[in-house]
């Protein structure tokens, strides 16, 4: 039987700013892996810690989404530096994309990024996100695409990276999965159950052999501004307190 990872705390070592988006990044992890859209050890998130630094918090590499804990969390600069020399390493791939975006992106305080079937299977289809559900309009009114260019590990892919996801806090990968951004951990994650679930119906609706029924253009052009009324303008954090509440009740231990 193998040994849980013993990781020393870090409450107390940090600021209480910097603690707090570590316990919501660490509960987004297991989030993530309680709803079924880890890939092992792979993919990540990611949350910028406030300060002209553009430092970030991401996963230790090898540890996996239902294990992180607040003080596992690595935190990096944008050339990939671990800023404790003893914390674990950090995959490079997910260094490239998520410094990318962060270096450019003040808003996007949290990057979600996802290797699921379905989001790599509409990923891979020409015509990408389609307009068949009310989930995927949320994301088609902010949504970008970047094409595939092998594995994120090239720094001249940085550029593209950002100049494609531009101003939009979607973005498909071409043939290789989902991503999201948000002003916090919890705008993020519920912009990633939206896309998950919108590419999850389309997969579904597409295998049934029927013609399809797709959302006239003109709602799509409406949907931003219903989104901020169905959430009450509190986007996120509207459903994140009773998120973690679940997240107590099933896997809790993030925290530490």
């Amino acid at each position: 039987m193998s040994e849980r990872i013993a990781i020393p705390s870090k409450q107390g070592q940090v600021s209480a700013e910097e603690w707090q988006l570590r316990v919501d990044l660490a509960a987004a992890y297991r989030l993530i892996a309680m709803y079924g859209w880890d890939d092992l050890i792979f993919t990540h998130i990611s949350v910028r810690i406030p300060g002209p630094e553009h430092q970030f918090l991401i996963n230790p590499y090898g540890m996996m989404f239902d294990e992180i804990t607040a003080s596992s969390l690595v935190r990096i600069d944008q050339e990939g530096n671990k800023i404790n020399p003893d914390d674990f390493d950090v995959n490079p791939a997910g260094f490239t994309i998520h410094s990318a975006i962060h270096a450019v992106r003040d808003d996007a305080a949290c990057v979600m990024h996802t290797h699921t079937r379905a989001g790599v299977a509409v990923s891979a289809q020409k015509d990408g996100l389609l307009p068949l559900s009310q989930q995927s309009l949320f994301p088609l009114s902010n949504l970008a695409y970047h094409d595939y260019e092998g594995v994120a590990l090239r720094e001249d892919e940085k550029a593209r990276l950002q100049a494609d996801l531009g101003t939009n806090n979607f973005m498909i990968l071409r043939n290789h999965g989902l991503l999201t951004t948000g002003t916090s951990v919890a705008d993020a994650f519920l912009g990633m159950y939206i896309l998950q679930t919108a590419c999850e119906i389309q997969i579904q609706a597409l295998s049934g052999n029927r013609e399809l029924t797709p959302v006239p253009a003109g709602i799509v052009d409406t949907i931003r501004q219903q989104a901020e009324q169905v959430t009450k303008g509190m986007g996120g954090k509207l459903a994140w307190p009773g998120l973690l509440r679940k997240l107590d009740r099933v896997n809790p231990g993030y925290r530490d």
